[in-house]
């Protein structure tokens, strides 16, 4: 019986499984259609560069991922699918983890002054609550090694 996961790794366990469903709808419609690659990731990236980016993060965007965003806005569904399919598979959790945390670290950098400059800094979190929540999440996968739980990383040693 010294193999039974305890009640948290189930939990943790659990709580995998459900974010991968949510990664798996972000990658989803990210890829089904061309809506999001050809346009909607440039809209997104040139309000990031004019409102929310933080400022040494704002050339990587303009300079790098602009001009080439059609082939990021599908890297980006692609990143999100990988994600969603390690999680729910139990796959590669950890290598998983690393990217989505730093993927996660990437919209938090491109975001942070969504609620402009000056505000409360409370403001700031509070308008990350998409991603720093989910951030944490990816260290707590990654510190725990939550695929060894139900799934294809137990099976791996």
């Amino acid at each position: 019986m010294a193999d039974t996961p305890s009640v948290a790794a189930k939990t943790i366990a659990g709580v995998r499984i459900a974010t991968s469903v949510f990664f798996l709808l972000f990658g989803e419609y990210k890829l089904a259609g061309p809506g999001f690659a050809h346009g909607g990731f440039q809209g997104y990236l040139q309000d990031f560069i004019a409102n929310g980016a933080v400022s040494f993060y704002r050339p990587i965007l303009s300079g790098l991922v602009l001009p080439h965003a059609v082939g990021f806005g599908y890297l980006v569904g692609v990143g999100e699918t990988f994600i969603g399919i390690c999680l729910l598979l139990s796959l590669w959790v950890r290598p998983a983890s690393v990217l989505a945390v730093l993927y996660l670290l990437n919209l938090t950098l491109a975001t942070w002054w969504g609620p402009g400059h000056g505000v409360p800094v409370w403001r700031y979190f509070g308008a990350e609550l998409d991603h720093l929540p989910l951030l944490l999440l990816f260290i707590v996968f990654f510190a725990t090694d939550a695929g060894k739980v139900w799934g294809l990383d137990r099976r791996r040693g």
